[in-house]
């Protein structure tokens, strides 16, 4: 239930933007981006204009380094001085509730005045506290499968959303050098081999963590996911594989299926010359963006209902705050002002708030006609059809990480940055150890992550 009577705090409405504009024009807010090259800030410079202009409001747009965001918030908490609002990843929504840097009270109250069930569930599940939300959901992204539809067509086979599905379709399209049937992450010390496994554990139902901080691999679920990880490293190209090789191999032709971010979306399309398709003599082609197909969400034996992972970014009303002015900022950013926040990098940005009570759809729709690229530009509307834009942005409803509803994500993410599973996943599917062996030896060493 909202505390907005109890604690009168205001929020962007016809009335009380009227009410509030003598007030509003007096007092400036700061905010926190770690959007911050250089067009990205003109378009948060942009959004921050319009916002003064409705509201009176004045905004600081403060660009950090991502890197450094952690350590510069406590720092200002401890002297005093956060900002108001805070652009920031998943990892720090819970924990900086724990430590007294945000007020979750100041963003439950945003949340349901533009209407709890108009964002993401994946997104607000996330982001739950005892007292209703850390921080407003704003955007994110969801890994996804990358897969050849038009061969999957050809060869009658089900879309790659389960580890049977992967398998089957493997037989079929593996014949190397000229197809490979997947590109597995492979590379130990590369984040991205990290982000992949977790997609996969969490496909299967398998988690580190429980409410208690570390739970022992189940050992029959690892085992399945083991064995399904190994078949698509079978699959794979020798060597250490990690995002450059499976774009790469993905963008000539010469892989049926890949893992990857939606920042792929364009480079499909021939729009960025930097990662050009070459499946074709054209850098600008668009025929491979014709022929692929995406899923978000990976089922695995133990785990038919599946899971979806995801990178979700927040705004968190800090405890310094003026809290009646930041929360009309970010009130402004997720409605009036929400297109122009996903036109930041419409392809990495999906909209965690699909819409209106009146127009349910609104925001999905705008974001969908946003233009993409980078040496050229097109909307993801003109690119893909309306039912993979479903997809894409489906992903979100679904999405799950290592410890958030166990309360556990700076544990798991402790558990992800050892590169632990990475390891010994590498040994097993080297035919260094066995698959007991290698669930043992997971068990034995995130026992000792504290």
């Amino acid at each position: 239930m909202t505390k907005f009577n109890t604690h009168a705090r205001l929020l962007l409405g016809a009335s009380t933007a009227l009410a509030m504009s003598a007030l509003a024009a007096q007092a400036d807010i700061r905010f926190w981006t770690t959007e911050e090259q250089p067009d990205r800030l003109a378009k948060q410079q942009a959004m921050a204009a319009e916002f003064e202009a409705a509201t009176g409001i004045g905004v600081e747009v403060i660009p950090v380094t991502e890197k450094d965001l952690g350590t510069r918030a406590t720092a200002a908490f401890a002297a005093g001085d956060l900002p108001d609002v805070i652009y920031h990843p998943l990892q720090y929504a819970l924990p900086w509730i724990e430590a007294g840097i945000l007020d979750d009270e100041a963003a439950t109250e945003v949340i349901e005045a533009l209407g709890t069930g108009t964002f993401a569930p994946g997104a607000l599940d996330m982001a739950k506290t005892e007292n209703g939300w850390a921080s407003v959901p704003v955007d994110g992204w969801t890994q996804m499968i990358v897969y050849r539809a038009d061969l999957f067509r050809e060869a009658g086979l089900a879309p790659p959303d389960s580890y049977d599905n992967i398998r089957a379709a493997i037989a079929r399209l593996h014949n190397p050098p000229e197809m490979f049937g997947f590109v597995a992450a492979t590379k130990v010390d590369e984040n991205f081999m990290s982000q992949v496994l977790e997609h996969v554990f969490l496909a299967n139902g398998v988690s580190p963590v429980d409410e208690n901080g570390f739970k022992p691999l189940d050992e029959a679920k690892t085992t399945e996911v083991l064995e399904f990880y190994k078949a698509i490293a079978e699959a794979s190209p020798p060597g250490e594989l990690y995002w450059k090789q499976s774009r790469e191999l993905y963008l000539a032709g010469k892989a049926a299926m890949i893992i990857w971010s939606p920042f792929i979306l364009d480079e499909l399309a021939g729009l960025r010359d930097s990662a050009p398709p070459t499946i074709n003599d054209d850098p600008t082609t668009r025929e491979l963006a014709a022929v692929t197909g995406i899923v978000t969400k990976l089922a695995g034996p133990s785990n038919p209902e599946g899971a979806a992972w995801a990178d979700i970014r927040y705004f968190g009303i800090t405890a310094d705050a003026d809290i009646e002015q930041a929360q009309q900022f970010v009130q402004f950013s997720m409605d009036q002002g929400y297109t122009q926040t996903l036109s930041i990098a419409p392809e990495g940005k999906f909209p965690v708030r699909r819409g209106t009570a009146e127009d349910p759809e609104k925001f999905v729709k705008a974001w969908a006609t946003l233009p993409v690229g980078v040496d050229r530009k097109a909307p993801l509307s003109e690119l893909y059809p309306a039912e993979m834009i479903g997809e894409i942005v489906g992903g979100l409803d679904v999405a799950q990480r290592w410890g958030v509803r166990e309360g556990q994500l700076a544990l798991a993410s402790k558990i992800v940055n050892s590169q632990v599973i990475n390891r010994v996943v590498r040994q097993y599917i080297d035919g260094e150890i066995d698959a007991a062996a290698a669930v043992a030896a997971m068990n034995d060493e995130l026992a000792k992550i504290r």
